[in-house]
């Protein structure tokens, strides 16, 4: 069956669509669906050959689906391939943007690398800011210091 007849199949029938807005743009949680969008381009439902990048105990997780790869009856072929944070986010870009320029899906390639460095960004820690001081002689003769 053609990816395109599977969409026109499952593009208004599924459990991922998440419709808050009617007016606003459709999202969806699907697995292997990089930017959350409702859309052909980036299901992962649909298309053959689908990326999905995640974050599991403080590591990047890129699993990828063959389109063409032996399954067994009830499962879809994965493969699953941990990228350590251990020399900076350039390492991470650099897995991922090979993996999809190898002739993966190289359509996908911006969306990976954002929701990588998103991922990233996301475990660094916050930064402390020292406190505020009140400055002026008006505001400290008044007793609004902190």
């Amino acid at each position: 069956m053609s990816y395109d007849l599977q969409w026109l199949l499952v593009r208004k029938w599924n459990s991922f669509i998440v419709d808050r807005v009617p007016e606003g743009p459709v999202f969806s949680k699907e697995p292997g669906n990089l930017r959350n969008l409702h859309s052909a381009k980036y299901s992962g439902i649909t298309n053959g050959k689908t990326i999905d990048i995640s974050e599991k105990n403080g590591q990047i997780v890129l699993t990828t689906r063959e389109a063409d790869a032996p399954v067994h009856a009830n499962k879809k072929a994965t493969k699953a391939q941990r990228i350590r944070n251990r020399s900076g986010g350039r390492r991470v870009a650099g897995v991922v943007s090979k993996k999809i320029s190898s002739g993966y899906r190289p359509d996908l390639r911006e969306a990976a690398l954002a929701r990588s460095s998103a991922l990233l960004a996301a475990q660094k820690p916050k930064k402390d800011y020292p406190p505020k001081e009140v400055r002026g002689k008006k505001a400290k003769s008044f007793g609004l210091t902190e």
